[in-house]
């Protein structure tokens, strides 16, 4: 059953008050957002599903779909650190794929800027909602995205290469193709092997069409030339990126899986050894990480703006809901949003209205 929006806002206040009992600063953000700003800084999936209208005075706008992003700004403008805030509010998605999900939802979140302690930061936002949520009963599973993209940035290849490879983290599929390309897997097509053999690849195109002028279309080709005349990535390196997307177990023995992986792949190692302090972290907050789910692959279909810890929180028996909470860090949305200054954040949000759904709330 869904709860009335009375009932929700209700929980969304008890909600609200639990982190602010915890320390945290409320604030709040408009509902209509600057989309030329910030459309950029969501990736792909929110862009899609974002509410995007336009006015005369101000450009483009849009209806707030999260509210991280405006927190990290506002805070890049007036905060200091160490700083915890919470909000709660609706947010506006599309949901094109999937029409019986609402398109406007409330959420409540917790968020922390802390430069000195980011583990133990990742630790208290993660068991402030593990233990709010402790009485529904659900799975919370945690990933490291930052894990990933060390490997990523290890592989002895060019930095295009690298670069094409991070922006596709979050795009498992883009991301498989990619790295079935660059090792040599899967071969250029025919008509772009045709197409780069060329002498002048342009010299029957007809006359050009799109936005794309000749001097960009020329750039292109000669980056998929020189990508082309790069060696394979190395078959080992490749099965050891596939061996860090393959962990999938309990807190501790992924830890122990991952380790074993970094002695062959030093560039994973200080991911690795911040993972440790995290778990030690958890640990200190009563939660017991032999009973914790860890997958290396969490968080790749989520928000474009997590770079570290990620976590979630799913209703087992209810497949048809979606995570009732997520968060994780976001360290490099920081910089971006401070014009080359950062202030590393974690954070996590709940949507009270899957709280009341499953039978919690007051």
């Amino acid at each position: 059953m869904i709860p009335d929006r009375a009932a929700t806002l209700t929980e969304a206040a008890r909600l609200r008050a639990l982190f602010e009992n915890a320390g945290a600063q409320p604030v709040e953000t408009a509902i209509l957002q600057p989309a030329e700003t910030l459309l950029d800084l969501y990736g792909e999936d929110i862009r899609a599903r974002a509410y995007v209208t336009s006015d005369a005075l101000r450009g483009e706008q849009m209806l707030r779909p999260d509210f991280t992003v405006p927190v990290v700004q506002m805070h890049m403008q007036h905060g200091t650190e160490p700083a915890r805030y919470t909000y709660s509010g609706e947010v506006f998605r599309r949901q094109e794929e999937d029409p019986a999900r609402a398109n406007e939802y409330i959420q409540v979140g917790y968020e922390i800027f802390e430069r000195d302690a980011p583990d133990a930061a990742d630790a208290e936002v993660f068991s402030m909602v593990f233990n709010i949520l402790r009485p529904l009963g659900l799975r919370a599973a945690t990933g490291d995205i930052g894990i990933l993209m060390a490997a990523v940035e290890g592989l002895r290849t060019t930095d295009r290469r690298k670069a094409a490879l991070r922006r596709h983290i979050w795009r498992p599929r883009r991301f498989r193709a990619l790295m079935d390309r660059f090792s040599g897997r899967s071969p250029i097509p025919e008509a772009r092997a045709a197409l780069l053999a060329a002498k002048d690849p342009m010299a029957d195109a007809g006359p050009n069409v799109g936005l794309r002028g000749p001097d960009e279309i020329h750039s292109r080709i000669n980056a998929l030339r020189e990508d082309a005349a790069t060696p394979s990535i190395a078959r080992a390196e490749v099965d050891l990126l596939d061996a860090i997307l393959a962990v999938r177990e309990t807190s501790d023995n992924a830890l122990e899986r991952l380790r074993d992986i970094a002695v062959d792949m030093a560039a994973i190692q200080p991911a690795v050894a911040r993972l440790a302090r995290r778990l030690d972290a958890l640990e200190a907050r009563g939660i017991d990480i032999t009973r914790l789910d860890f997958e290396a692959s969490y968080g790749r279909v989520q928000m474009e703006y997590y770079d570290g810890f990620v976590f979630g929180f799913h209703a087992e028996n209810r497949p048809d809901l979606p995570p009732v909470a997520t968060g994780g860090r976001y360290d490099a949305l920081t910089r971006q949003l401070g014009a080359g200054a950062e202030s590393p954040a974690v954070g996590g949000v709940i949507r009270p209205g899957l709280v009341l759904a499953l039978g919690g709330g007051v």
